[in-house]
């Protein structure tokens, strides 16, 4: 009886939280967003990204600087970030590249090195996406490039726990005590660092390591090898929140079918 009793008060809290979310959106009117959620529309940044450049004083409303990040806006307005007008995205794109070693993975780079935007200069038309997170200038495999500032803000979040695999080649067979001390977490400057799946790729040469992880700390994958003392010689991520390489070869892209984008959005961990 006691556990039915708490089942129907947490019921009653969810159901408490829901209405209280639904009246807090009902204050926009149709049409209406938020300023950040605006700016994350035209495909330039995510929500949160979006509330920095607001906060710091880099976005005008009709003329007027605005710092709110809940301010509303339609359509309609004039808005400007860092002096330049933006406007609403009309066409939402999900390119899948299968990166290559040697490209920088931004959006454009000073140094005039080369980056993600060469390979897909061909696949945008008019419309600017961007990487959702990176692969290292020497790490190759798959990443994805949108204009979806709210779907790249869910998978780069920390809390939902985007997973990826990515094979590894190592410059030597990497032995069963330091197997045993990935799978059990190893302790970097930065925390501990857990895996999710550890295995050899093929039991004959124990250079060749699977590894699927969810965290995004910065080279973490490299960091985790080179903590016991082994040098990743080859890096290729071959599975991204539940995108494959399958039928894409290095430096090839394409664009996600709608059944992917939707798959994408309900991603669970």
């Amino acid at each position: 009886m006691a556990s039915r009793a708490s089942g129907s008060d947490d019921q009653g809290v969810s159901r408490n939280k829901k209405e209280a979310r639904e009246s807090k959106e009902s204050t926009f009117a149709p049409g209406e967003m938020p300023l950040n959620k605006y700016i994350a529309h035209c495909g330039l940044c995510s929500r949160r990204k979006a509330v920095d450049f607001i906060k710091e004083g880099k976005v005008s409303v009709n003329g007027t600087v605005v710092t709110e990040p809940a301010t509303k806006v339609t359509g309609a307005d004039t808005v400007t970030l860092a002096d330049k007008k933006i406007n609403l995205t009309k066409n939402l794109l999900y390119i899948l590249l299968n990166k290559p070693k040697g490209f920088i993975t931004t959006t454009d780079d000073p140094e005039g090195r080369k980056t993600v935007m060469d390979l897909i200069k061909d696949a945008t038309g008019e419309e600017r996406v961007y990487p959702v997170g990176r692969l290292d200038r020497n790490t190759s495999g798959l990443l994805l490039l949108t204009n979806d500032g709210e779907l790249a803000q869910t998978l780069a979040h920390p809390k939902h726990n985007i997973k990826k695999i990515y094979q590894v080649e190592l410059d030597k067979p990497l032995t069963k005590n330091d197997f045993e001390q990935i799978v059990a977490g190893l302790t970097l400057e930065d925390g501990v660092a857990y895996v999710d799946a550890l295995g050899y790729v093929d039991p004959k040469d124990k250079k060749q390591i699977g590894i699927e992880i969810h965290s995004g700390k910065n080279r973490i994958v490299r960091r985790i090898f080179e903590h016991l003392s082994y040098n990743v010689e080859k890096l290729d991520r071959v599975m991204y929140a539940g995108l494959t390489k399958k039928t894409l070869n290095r430096g090839q892209w394409r664009h996600l079918n709608e059944k992917e984008v939707i798959l994408l959005k309900h991603f669970k961990k």
